[in-house]
């Protein structure tokens, strides 16, 4: 296959076996597991993962791509369907599958939303992304985001293999690093309302570099003192900011709020 990446889409192909072969290791596939792929490009990364003998499902976006894959890859575990990952149903795989993939760093944010809070939500989620984010994915409090909570809310998370950009062809600005996400079991995840725990998660990141009182008043449409009030109860300083809190402060706020 020569296919030449496509820019608009965020294509980089990754031809290195080490790398590849660490992803795959790194995620545990092994026979027996569901596996769902995020734009397989080549196949390279697709191959090894049908090396392990688990069911894969391949989702890509480009129709020439897709094409080529269907030529080239026969396996009776692999299926492959041309669809948007952002578009595709989730809730059509098997319960427990696992996510491995080497994405366009466009897509994280939303493709881990859209992971994370789906009625089947996958049992590992393991990517390959710019290494920047994936420290972001990561993050603990002083350094927190929006990305690192919505990850982190159902996940416990850690970091893998960094990849150089010169492994990619052709090469990104950036280099990139293995993040790896395992589903925290029902006793860890809260019992809470995920629509009014965003809602307020998302005011407080309105605006980073505004206080708590500030960016919750602005954001929930509260008025200051209240806001102040409730966080002096919660033992929350009115003048952190947002990246400072923990998992179970936003919880606590959530319930608050």
């Amino acid at each position: 296959m020569k296919e030449k990446p496509k820019k608009s889409l965020g294509q980089h192909w990754l031809f290195d076996e080490v790398i590849l072969d660490s992803i795959v290791k790194t995620a545990g596939v092994k026979t027996g597991d569901n596996v769902l792929e995020v734009g397989p490009g080549l196949g390279t990364l697709t191959e090894k993962l049908l090396e392990t003998g688990a069911e894969i499902y391949s989702v890509e976006k480009d129709e020439a791509l897709a094409y080529k894959l269907r030529q080239t890859l026969k396996q009776d575990n692999f299926k492959l369907f041309i669809n948007d990952i952002l578009q595709f149903d989730l809730t059509s795989l098997p319960a427990g599958y696992k996510v491995v993939a080497n994405i366009p760093y466009y897509l994280t944010s939303h493709l881990i939303r859209n992971l994370t809070e789906s009625k089947n939500s996958p049992q590992s989620i393991t990517l390959l992304v710019q290494k920047e984010v994936a420290e972001r994915i990561c993050a603990k409090p002083g350094h927190m985001s929006l990305l690192s909570v919505s990850a982190q809310l159902y996940y416990s998370c850690s970091l893998s293999v960094e990849v150089t950009k010169d492994k990619f062809t052709p090469p990104p600005k950036v280099d990139s690093q293995v993040v790896h996400l395992i589903r925290k079991k029902p006793e860890e995840i809260p019992d809470i309302s995920t629509k009014d725990f965003f809602r307020v998660v998302k005011a407080g990141f309105s605006s980073r570099r505004k206080t708590l009182l500030n960016s919750l008043s602005g954001g929930l449409d509260v008025d200051k003192q209240a806001v102040k009030e409730n966080l002096e109860k919660l033992g929350i300083s009115p003048s952190q900011r947002p990246q400072e809190l923990s998992l179970s402060d936003w919880h606590r706020l959530s319930e608050k709020f």
